[in-house]
This record gives structure tokens, C-alpha cells and sequence, in this order.
């Protein structure tokens, strides 16, 4: 077996857990929660670094087998010629090798879209068709799957079998990309600052409104795993200008815009500058009072209905409240 093709999950999981606040991540948990105490194969699809490893450990975590073992099978390292041993099948049919050892209570296939043809037909003779009785060759742990890739159009293409997606895809949860979703990332860098300074021995550092602001422009096409990064690097260095990522660059159309407005209008450039000076403003006590909206309503002496109002305005979703 190669050992860089299966890995044993590590069992502490849940106290690093972040989903956030948002109403998209916030109705996925509540969904997770219900399928985990199940059986079924689940598919997790989104985009790279959007946290479908992480959501594939709370399932098992929540699941009733949370103490076995998680197994991941890395699907583009595995081929044909060793995949049976890779689930643990030999020739007969039966566990003999590591992971039957282990007993797994998951078997996650991380990127199920890179198996080749082979292993695609031999994890379909492997995972149940409907028929729980016992047989040689059946894979009896839970499965959950993940992918980048839209499968729909793999499988038209013919790279993918149509019955080992019906196979995998008892539950399938989209995973949305975090710039359909900022209104999570200030819980999200506050849990990686707090990670990192305990990991690495540092001060906990406070951000500027400056960089938070910038972390709510960015359109992260790295998703959480870039957002994390970076808050590692700002952790590391001790200085958040070091790390911070390039500001997203306004669209042509925007620009003219904002140049026509300068250009005609005085009073249109005041009131731009009056609406960033009060972003700013929010922003600024936010960060203050950790994203707490009643205090920051409280010090902007505003009412909490109207923080919410703003908060619209400024692009952060009223629906995240205290």
C-alpha cells in the first residue's frame, strides 16, 4: 500500500470547527447535523479551499462511528492496479490489508472526479446498490466524496460513470465560495488569529479597519484556504502590510463612473467621500467590539436597526445578527 495514498485522519476536529454566521453556511450546518446521524454517501462540491475536507470531517465526527477511524483515499495518486487494496479489498473480496485493519468508520475520497476508469468500476462493484445484505467485495463504511469538478458535465463527456454518482450522492451539499459569503470574514480571520498565536507563540495581533476593509473588498478566488493563509502570514511576520493580498481592481465601467462623478459633480464626489468616511466609521467600531453589532451601535450612537441598515449598504448581509 502506498502510504502517501491513504491517510488516517486526525479524531480532533471539532474544536477548530468554523462554519460562520452567514445564512447560506448557517442553513449547511443545520443540514449536516441531520444527515451526519445517518448512513447515506454524501457529496461535498465546491470550489478548491472552500472547507469541503473540513465539512467531510464534521459529518463523520457528528456520525454515530465519530470514534473509528477517518480514512482519506487521495484519488489522483491512486490507479487501478492498487485501488482494491487501497479500500482494503483484496482479490477474495475480503479486508486484509492496513486500512480493514483500522475499521474505518469513513472512507473519504478526496477529488472523486480524478479516478480513472478502473477505479471507477472497481469502487462501484464495492459500495452498496441497494441490497444491504453482507457480500464479498462490499465496502461497509460510510462514504463521503468531494469535487471541484461539476460532475453533470463529466459524466456527458464520459469521464465519469452515471452509476457511481447515484452510488455517491445519497446527500449532495454545495459548498459557496467565500466571496458569495463575507459577511463570515470576520469570525473567520478572528478563529485563525486566535489558532495561530497559540500555534506559534505570538501576541494575538488586532487588525486595522484598513485591512479588514481590504479582506471584505478581495474576492479570495482561493476561498478559505487563501483567507487562512494569509492571516497565518500576518501571524508569522507580525506585520499585516506584509501579507495582505491585492486589493480586487474596480471594473471598467465602475471606474468611469466614479471619474465622471468627480469630473461633473461636486456634490457627488462629497457624498462618496461622506459614504466611505462612515464605512470607515462602522467598520472601525466592529472591530473594536469583535463584530458585537449591538456595542458597535451602541459606540457609533446609532440604533441597532439602523447598523443593520448600514451594514447592508456597506455589502454585509443584516441577517448576521448578534
Amino acid at each position: 500500500m502506498a502510504s502517501h495514498d491513504i491517510e488516517i485522519a486526525p479524531v480532533r476536529v471539532e474544536s477548530g470547527f468554523v462554519a460562520g454566521m452567514s445564512a447560506a453556511m448557517q442553513s449547511l450546518e443545520n443540514v449536516v447535523a441531520e444527515i451526519a446521524l445517518t448512513n447515506i454517501p454524501v457529496l461535498l462540491v465546491g470550489e478548491s479551499g472552500t472547507g469541503k475536507e473540513m465539512f467531510a470531517q464534521r459529518i463523520h465526527r457528528l456520525s454515530a462511528n465519530g470514534d473509528a477511524a477517518l480514512v482519506k483515499i487521495a484519488c489522483a495518486s491512486v490507479n487501478s492496479a492498487n485501488f482494491a487494496s487501497e479500500l482494503g479489498l483484496d482479490n477474495n473480496g475480503s479486508g486484509s490489508n492496513e486500512m480493514a485493519s483500522f475499521r474505518p468508520g469513513t472512507v473519504f475520497f478526496d477529488e472523486i472526479s480524478e479516478l480513472d476508469a478502473g477505479c471507477q468500476r472497481t469502487l462501484l462493484y464495492a459500495l452498496p446498490d441497494g441490497d444491504l445484505r453482507p457480500r464479498r467485495g462490499f465496502l461497509g463504511a460510510r462514504v463521503i466524496s468531494t469535487t471541484s469538478r461539476n460532475l453533470d458535465e463529466e459524466m456527458r463527456a464520459g469521464r465519469f460513470r452515471s452509476e457511481l454518482y447515484y452510488r455517491i450522492t445519497g446527500a449532495c451539499l454545495r459548498l459557496p465560495p467565500l466571496r458569495d459569503r463575507k459577511e463570515d470574514i470576520p469570525i473567520l480571520v478572528e478563529s485563525f488569529l486566535t489558532r495561530y498565536s497559540a500555534e506559534f507563540g505570538r501576541p494575538r495581533p488586532s487588525l486595522s479597519p484598513r485591512t479588514l476593509r481590504r479582506f471584505l473588498d478581495y474576492s479570495w478566488p482561493g476561498n478559505i484556504r487563501q483567507l487562512e493563509n494569509v492571516v497565518k502570514k500576518i501571524v508569522a511576520l507580525g506585520d499585516e502590510n506584509l501579507a495582505l493580498p491585492e486589493p480586487a481592481a474596480a471594473p471598467v465601467e465602475v471606474r468611469t463612473q466614479l471619474v465622471e462623478a468627480r469630473s461633473y459633480s461636486l456634490k457627488a464626489a462629497a457624498r462618496a467621500a461622506s459614504r466611505e468616511a462612515e464605512r470607515g466609521m462602522i467598520l472601525e467600531a466592529l472591530a473594536r467590539t469583535r463584530w458585537n453589532r449591538k456595542r458597535a451601535a451602541q459606540e457609533l450612537q446609532i440604533s441597532y436597526k439602523s447598523l443593520l441598515y448600514k451594514l447592508k449598504q456597506i455589502g454585509l448581509p443584516e441577517s448576521q445578527t448578534e
